[in-house]
């Protein structure tokens, strides 16, 4: 009996409506056809519209006299409202609206005009004379009449405007009031549990809410001076596009209802709490009953993405400062975070940190925004297309619009040569984008001598950071120092070629830039531990992790799972320097033309010559007294970019003279001869191959030398 009860369950819950259509949908048709109505009533009024027009007509001059006249203009403001509006529920508001709207015109028209609305007309008019005279009636009819407006065509009145009333309130009070399941609420029955089936599928739109308070990494602690460049014209809001779609979350009850019947069937009871719903996935949030293991919850993970007919689904246990578990469900539809959007709030205009940037929004609709000066490097990485270089396009663009170049410095390493190439000529570059490798290990090191160079000038003058510094200069009007950001848009190629150098640099860079203004920011598609070593992971905390292949390939980047469960297009894992478990953001997105848009703004209306420093082609000599002291507010010279530095090890024309003189090459010659390690003669011997004095290796044979003795 039992099987027969369940069997009877199931089979109900198959069942679908036979017009299984949107709210959308729906209110279209309801459109069409009031607007129909409106042409057949117009036509019947000049005997157009047959035998049912004559009809209707006739009867309808009874009723509204007069008023008549204005039905078919009711019936079009309908069939507009219902074509137009995106509520989702306003069968009853727009009809009720046009109801009291036709009433208190034919009312107003019998006030005015004895025996000219019919009997409908007369009626009202008579009943508010009654109780209210004429001139109160009068004003009662107008009343309604702007009521009725109101309520049909859904326009609020407001007289003045805040300046942080930016949302709608509807839109707010939509996302605030989430939906909650009891716990011992009664089974509900097989009708209900069809139409919960049925209703998981239907698309219901969610507005995005979005919030001044900002979740992101709290600047209150950072005391840093406004460093605002006087000759610096920074690009206009204009140029950038706002937030403009909205997610589709799709039935928010039925879904509550599943996730927490499905668990229910394995044995855990949980009672459902609220709902966030954000740009790309929707979060229910639920809590467990007592003495239930996280991990049984974790490992129903496959089961609630077949209940819900979704993919990818990502449960975060516990929600980090809350008792509860989310399942984060992807939405039907997937809303653009616009960097616009986020630059234009009054958190990131009145912002102390100068090198704070947009990052997007996370699962609630928030705002997020990060300070590189705080963090103090960032790691980005993930497979290809899933959203990095959109990053690191709008982190340029948020520092771009705050800092011009007396502030803020840019070295651009980009060598697949076409993601950073829109940043050409712009004042902020102490070099031009460098794509060819040797150029981006200069650079690296010329950033650890400046480092260094900084480090002696910050104590040669007692303070112990840039903050100091730049506080006391502002005081004094004195130069400021610069912040250094060196953008690495693709490791794995430096690291293929330039390995342990490139590795050395940036930790070394990573471990005490930050005190003086460095700052590094590295992206790479291949997350693999070849490329994101353990001493770069060590040293580079704060990292940023978007769509990967595989597990492994997460746990590379954050030491966890979770990547692999992301849906790509911006939707990113970030985790702080200061935190254990990440989280969930979708990212900002800038297109291409608004970032050509911004750096043509930007070399149009700043000249790299009205800042202090040299164009790039000045070389620097970074032992000389002078240039050591104007170096931070320079760019970097060709000719430091360009060179070898084979005396970058002491011990090279000492190498160089023992394989002239033995005619041969080899690891083990070096260290007999030099008393040297293996890991160095074999750096020797490849400055040796780079300067053309010896040939390239050939298993294990010497190396043939190419000089000969008379020859040095």
């Amino acid at each position: 009996m039992a099987k027969r009860k369940n069997h009877k369950l199931t089979s109900s819950r198959l069942k679908k409506p036979l017009f299984d259509l949107g709210s959308q949908t729906k209110k279209a048709i309801w459109g069409i056809l009031f607007f129909a109505l409106a042409v057949i009533i117009f036509f019947s009024l000049w005997h157009k519209a047959g035998v049912f027009g004559e009809l209707t007509s006739r009867f309808f001059k009874y009723l509204f006299g007069w008023g008549y006249l204005v039905l078919p203009f009711v019936l079009v403001l309908v069939a507009f409202e219902f074509l137009r509006s995106k509520r989702q529920h306003l069968y009853f508001a727009t009809l009720f609206g046009a109801f009291l709207f036709f009433i208190s015109l034919l009312g107003l028209f019998e006030r005015f005009s004895q025996s000219s609305a019919g009997v409908i007309g007369y009626a009202t008019a008579s009943a508010l004379n009654n109780f209210f005279g004429f001139w109160a009636s009068v004003v009662l009819l107008f009343a309604f009449i702007i009521i009725s407006v109101v309520m049909m065509l859904n326009i609020p009145l407001r007289i003045g405007k805040s300046d942080g009333d930016d949302e709608d309130d509807d839109d707010e009070e939509e996302i605030s009031k989430a939906p909650e399941i009891e716990r011992d609420e009664p089974r509900e029955d097989e009708t209900e549990s069809k139409n919960i089936v049925a209703a998981s599928s239907q698309k219901i739109s969610e507005n995005l809410l979005s919030r001044k308070t900002v979740s992101g990494e709290s600047s209150q602690d950072l005391k840093v001076p406004r460093l605002a460049s006087r000759t610096y014209n920074a690009p206009t809001i204009d140029l950038l596009e706002r937030d403009g779609g909205k997610p589709l979350s799709g039935d928010i009850k039925a879904n509550s209802n599943i996730i927490r019947r499905t668990l229910e069937h394995f044995g855990i009871e949980v009672e459902m709490g609220e709902v966030n719903v954000g740009p790309a996935i929707t979060q229910y949030t639920l809590r467990p009953a007592q003495g239930i293991k996280l991990a049984k919850i974790v490992a129903l993970h496959n089961d609630l993405a077949l209940a819900l007919a979704t993919h990818p689904l990502r449960i975060e246990a516990p929600i980090p400062g809350k008792a509860l578990v989310g399942v984060e469900v992807p939405n039907k539809t997937i809303a653009l975070v616009r960097l616009g959007s986020l630059l234009e709030s009054d958190f990131f205009q009145k912002a102390d940190g100068p090198l704070t940037f947009a990052i997007g929004r996370d699962v609630s609709g928030s705002a997020f925004y990060g300070e590189l000066s705080k963090m103090p490097h960032l790691l980005i990485a993930g497979a290809t297309g899933s959203g990095k270089s959109v990053c690191i396009h709008s982190l340029i663009t948020s520092l771009l619009w705050r800092n011009g170049p007396a502030i803020l410095k840019l070295i651009l390493i980009d060598p697949k040569r076409v993601e950073l190439a829109y940043y050409k000529d712009i004042p902020h570059l102490l070099t031009p984008v460098i794509n060819d490798g040797k150029r981006a290990i200069n650079a690296l090191r010329w950033a650890v001598k400046d480092m260094e160079r900084r480090y002696e000038q910050l104590s040669g003058e007692g303070f112990r950071d840039i903050i100091g510094f730049n506080n006391h200069a502002a005081k004094n009007g004195e130069e400021l120092m610069p912040y250094i950001v060196i953008v690495i848009d693709e490791l794995a190629d430096l690291m293929a070629a330039w390995g342990r150098e490139v590795e050395g640099t940036i930790i070394r860079l990573a471990q005490m830039a930050r005190a003086v203004g460095i700052h590094l920011v590295v992206s790479t598609q291949r997350p693999s531990v070849e490329v994101i070593t353990g001493l770069i992971k060590a040293n580079i905390t704060t990292r940023v992790a978007f769509q990967v292949a595989s597990q492994v390939d997460s746990r590379t980047i954050l030491d966890m799972a979770g990547a692999e469960k992301l849906l790509g297009n911006g939707d990113m894992l970030y985790l702080a320097g200061d935190s254990s478990k990440p989280k969930r953001i979708q990212g900002v997105y800038i297109a291409e033309k608004e970032i050509k848009m911004i750096t043509d703004y930007i070399r149009k209306n700043n000249n790299s010559n009205d800042e202090k420093g040299d164009s790039p082609q000045d070389s620097l000599d970074l032992t000389s007294q002078q240039d050591r002291s104007r170096i931070a507010f320079s760019p970097i010279g060709s000719e430091t970019l360009d060179e070898d530095g084979p005396e970058d090890d002491e011990m090279y024309d000492e190498a160089k003279r023992v394989v002239i003189e033995a005619q041969k090459a080899s690891a083990s010659l070096l260290q007999r001869r030099l008393r040297v390690g293996y890991a160095r003669a074999a750096r020797l011997l490849d400055i040796l191959e780079q300067q053309g004095i010896i040939g390239p290796g050939d298993g294990a044979k010497p190396r043939e030398v190419y000089m000969k003795p008379e020859q040095n």
